[in-house]
């Protein structure tokens, strides 16, 4: 059944000479969408252009999505196999658990406390050398910033 597709992304992307049905974008609502989502700006008409095109069509192929009838299908409660049998690899039960119980040890005799074996620590030395903001372009401290375009 799946090995082949009944329809592609591009079937539902608008041709280079079919008008789109989907809304006219203005230039003012692409720049407040910019500043919303902290994107920069386009530098030339010809960029502002090429945005607005690629907008529409992103609304021209939601504009399509939705119009597939989905009466009678269920809805979809999470990305994953819902099958019977993933049901059934997923479920934990105290064979599966037994690894992770080996590795606890309970201290105290009032209050007590479950805590992991010391020879059971984990290796924490490559997260604590880990720079996080080893990649971030603008940064201020220990903080990085996103410059939204605006002065």
């Amino acid at each position: 059944m799946l090995s082949k597709p009944t329809w592609s992304v591009q079937s539902l992307l608008p041709s280079e000479e079919q008008a789109t049905d989907s809304p006219r974008i203005s230039s003012r609502q692409l720049h407040h969408l910019l500043r919303l989502s902290a994107l920069p700006a386009p530098k030339s008409p010809e960029e502002e252009a090429k945005m607005l095109k690629t907008l529409s069509s992103q609304l021209h192929f939601v504009k399509e999505i939705q119009r597939v009838d989905t009466a009678g299908v269920a809805p979809l409660r999470a990305i994953r196999d819902e099958t019977a049998a993933a049901e059934k690899e997923i479920e934990i039960n105290m064979a599966s658990m037994a690894d992770a119980l080996a590795q606890e040890e309970v201290l105290g005799k009032h209050h007590k406390r479950i805590r992991r074996k010391e020879k059971a620590l984990v290796n924490m030395k490559g997260a604590e050398d880990w720079d996080v903001l080893g990649y971030a372009q603008c940064r201020s401290g220990k903080y990085f910033v996103v410059d939204s375009g605006s002065e």
